[in-house]
C-alpha cells in the first residue's frame, strides 16, 4: 500500500509528498515576511531592547518585562507571543534564570543578541533609526502598488512618486519630519560602515590633503575621517535643507550645493551609498563632475565609492546576496537607481573618463571602490 500512497501524492512533475508539503511553507513564509519586520518595529517602539539592556539582573523574565514596559497585565500573554517570534528570529535569546537558591525555581528570561544590541538607541552604530525610517508607512505604501506601476508606460515615474505624488527627494524636502528620520537612518548606517572602513581600509586614506564627501548628509562619515585624520581638510556637500544649519570644526566644513552642478575641489571625492540612488546616465554625470575637481592619479587624485557590488557569481553567502537583491528593488521602487555588478560599475567608470579602478569587499554586503583618473 505504501508505494500506492506515494504515487497518489506525486504531482505531474514527479515531485513527492515531502516536497509538496514544503512548497506551501516556503510560500507562506514569504507571504508573511512582513510579520517579522513589523514585530521587530513594535519591539523597538516599545523600547524592549533598552529595557532588557538596562535591567539590573540578566536575564529578564516575562513577569518583569510587562511592568517595565508599562503595559496592561492583561497583555502579558500577547507579549509572550511577540517575544516568541522575535526569539525565533534571533533578535532575542532565552536563558534559564534561577529565582531563589532555597526554592530552586527556574524560569526562562530574555537577553539581547548581537542584532538587538545594534538596535539600542545609544549604541555607537545603532540601526534603530534606519529600521523606523524604512518601515514608516510612507516607505511601505509604494510596495502595495508595484504591479500597477509595472503596467504603466512612463519609466521615469517611480512607484514612490506614483503613490506619493512627487519624487522621493522632493517629498523628503517638503516633509522635514520624515526627512530628519531619513537623515538619522543614513547617519547610523554611516557610523556602522565607517567603523569597519577605518579598521580595514584606513591606509587608503593616508597621504591625502583634502576630501569632499558628496551627498554626505549630516556628516557622520566626514566627522569620522576628520577625527581620524586631523591633517585632512574634510568637506561635506549636500542640499541646503540637509546641511544649511550645520556647523563645521577645525578641519570639517559643510557646503550647500548640488552635485550635478558643481563639486568642491579636493584630492579625493567620496561617494558613500550615493550612486546606487541614480540611473546610469545620472551616475556618469556625477562621476564626470568628480573627475573635473580631482588632480591626476600621480598627484593622488581618486574617487572613493562605498557601495554594493552585486555578487553575480554566487561567491558570497545566500543571506548577503539576498540583501543585495532587496536593496536593488528598493532603488527601483523609491528612486531611479539600481545595485550594480562589477561589469556594470566598470562601464560607468569608463563612460565617465576614468582609466582604472580596484574593488575591496567590506562587510560582505558592500565594497570599497577606488577609481582613478
Amino acid at each position: 500500500m505504501a508505494p500506492q500512497r506515494d504515487a497518489e501524492v506525486m504531482n505531474g512533475d514527479g515531485q513527492c509528498g515531502e516536497e509538496l508539503l514544503a512548497a506551501p511553507a516556503h510560500i507562506w513564509n514569504h507571504i508573511f515576511n512582513f510579520i517579522s519586520s513589523m514585530s521587530l518595529k513594535c519591539a523597538v517602539q516599545l523600547n524592549i531592547p533598552e529595557i532588557i539592556h538596562n535591567h539590573p539582573q540578566k536575564p529578564i523574565t516575562l513577569a518583569q518585562l510587562v511592568p517595565a514596559l508599562q503595559i496592561p497585565e492583561t497583555k502579558s500573554t500577547y507579549l509572550y507571543r511577540l517575544m516568541r517570534i522575535l526569539v525565533h528570529s534571533r533578535f532575542f535569546g532565552i536563558e534559564r534564570v534561577q529565582e531563589t537558591v532555597e526554592e530552586q525555581v527556574e524560569e526562562e528570561g530574555y537577553v539581547l543578541t548581537l542584532p538587538s544590541k545594534l538596535l539600542l538607541k545609544n549604541h555607537p552604530v545603532s540601526m534603530s533609526p534606519y529600521l523606523l525610517g524604512m518601515l514608516d508607512p510612507v516607505m511601505v505604501t509604494p510596495w502595495h502598488f508595484l504591479s500597477d506601476w509595472f503596467k504603466k508606460t512612463d519609466e521615469l515615474i517611480t512607484p514612490f512618486e506614483a503613490t506619493q505624488g512627487m519624487p522621493f527627494w522632493k517629498y523628503f524636502g517638503d516633509n522635514p519630519e520624515i526627512g530628519k528620520l531619513f537623515d538619522k537612518a543614513m547617519a547610523c548606517d554611516s557610523k556602522l560602515v565607517m567603523s569597519v572602513v577605518l579598521k580595514e581600509c584606513k591606509m587608503k586614506f593616508e597621504g591625502i590633503r583634502s576630501l569632499v564627501d558628496v551627498g554626505g548628509g549630516t556628516g557622520a562619515v566626514a566627522m569620522a575621517l576628520a577625527e581620524t585624520f586631523p591633517g585632512v581638510k574634510c568637506t561635506v556637500l549636500d542640499l541646503p535643507q540637509v546641511v544649511g544649519d550645520l556647523q563645521g570644526s577645525k578641519n570639517l566644513e559643510f557646503v550647500c550645493g548640488d552635485m550635478f552642478e558643481s563639486i568642491p575641489s579636493a584630492d579625493v571625492v567620496l561617494l558613500k551609498w550615493i550612486l546606487h540612488n541614480w540611473s546610469d546616465e545620472e551616475c556618469v554625470k556625477i562621476l564626470k563632475r568628480c573627475r573635473e575637481v580631482i588632480p591626476s592619479k600621480e598627484e593622488g587624485g581618486k574617487v572613493i565609492i562605498i557601495d554594493i557590488v552585486v555578487d553575480d557569481h554566487n561567491k558570497g553567502n545566500y543571506e548577503s546576496k539576498e540583501t543585495q537583491l532587496f536593496f536593488d528593488l528598493l532603488m527601483m521602487v523609491f528612486l531611479t537607481g539600481r545595485e550594480r555588478t562589477e561589469i556594470e560599475w566598470k562601464k560607468l567608470f569608463l563612460d565617465a573618463g576614468f582609466t582604472s579602478y580596484n574593488i575591496s569587499p567590506i562587510m560582505e554586503l558592500r565594497s570599497f571602490i577606488q577609481v582613478f583618473p
